[in-house]
């Protein structure tokens, strides 16, 4: 049973976190720079990824295979995935607003 999370305990947990070695988006492809391009990329495709598991978990649940749980973490996954979806291309459009609205 976990111990109950303190302030404490929780800004404890994120300097230990932020301590640790681990990879970041620079050191990925053995050494050699990820572009923002292709992070987004990975991203768009872990998001439809996201969604394809949660459609065929629907599948599965209308037609009475698998379990109830499944489905609803599957979908559950798939909502969150739209929600930093959408946020991410509000804030891409707000910052293309921005930058347009700069006098030259």
């Amino acid at each position: 049973m976990p111990l109950p999370l303190t302030p404490g305990g929780a800004a404890a947990a994120y300097r230990a976190n932020m301590a640790a070695p681990s990879a970041t988006p620079a050191a990925v492809g053995g050494g050699e720079t990820a572009s923002f391009g292709e992070a987004l990329s990975r991203a768009v495709q872990n998001a439809v990824a996201t969604s394809r598991e949660a459609e065929t978990a629907s599948a599965r649940g209308l037609m009475g295979e698998g379990s109830v749980t499944d489905l609803v973490v599957a979908v559950g996954r798939a909502e969150l995935t739209l929600q930093t979806a959408v946020a991410v291309r509000d804030r891409v459009v707000a910052a293309y607003q921005e930058v347009m609205r700069m006098p030259i």
